[in-house]
């Protein structure tokens, strides 16, 4: 490590912290400018689980870090993730779900569901995987963008989970207590292979 590296100045654990405020202070007041500064600051310094450019194309990771913070430039994480191999149907079908429950206020709403979606397919509490700094960041998050599917979280459940039983009960799987399809003993009736 480098005298010019901020982490030589800062410590592993103010990184984060000091990028979000960097990131907030180029914010343009958007309403998901905090949770998406809270996941950029976390990837950019190897917290989460979020794989490169977090998981987007790289265009649209360029438009959602200039939509939200103008002038900010590019980011480049340094540890990148590799989440397990891709689930895509899993991973369409939860895009899906929490794009059908989104306000219509913004695009932001598009990236938070693609992001979601995509921290739903790593192993860890959906909030860290993301690179939120609590939990209570991402029940907020889910509030601000997916409302009307939020409110249906009346018990305060874990939100990886509850986002995985609303595609179950979508199946008529009213049973399923797997944290994610993958470990699901029904996953065939949910994802079979070549049907849409």
């Amino acid at each position: 490590m480098n005298a010019h590296d901020p982490r030589a100045v800062l410590g592993p654990q103010s990184l984060p912290q000091a990028l979000y405020r960097r990131l907030i202070g180029k914010g343009r007041g958007s309403l998901n400018e905090i949770f998406v500064a809270q996941m950029v600051a976390s990837w950019t310094s190897g917290g989460g689980a979020l794989p490169r450019c977090m998981g987007l194309e790289e265009k649209r990771f360029e438009a959602m870090l200039e939509w939200h913070f103008p002038g900010i430039g590019y980011l480049q994480a340094h540890h990148r993730h590799e989440l397990p191999a891709p689930r895509q149907d899993e991973f369409e079908d939860l895009r899906a779900l929490l794009l059908e429950h989104r306000l219509n206020r913004s695009d932001s709403e598009i990236w938070i569901a693609e992001l979601v979606a995509i921290g739903c397919m790593a192993s860890d509490h959906l909030w860290s995987d993301l690179g939120l700094f609590s939990r209570k960041y991402l029940t907020q998050m889910m509030q601000l963008n997916f409302q009307p599917l939020a409110m249906r979280n009346t018990n305060n459940m874990k939100w990886k989970k509850f986002l995985y039983k609303q595609l179950c009960a979508r199946e008529g799987i009213y049973v399923c207590r797997a944290p994610s399809c993958e470990a699901c003993a029904d996953y065939a009736k949910c994802f079979i292979e070549g049907e849409a």
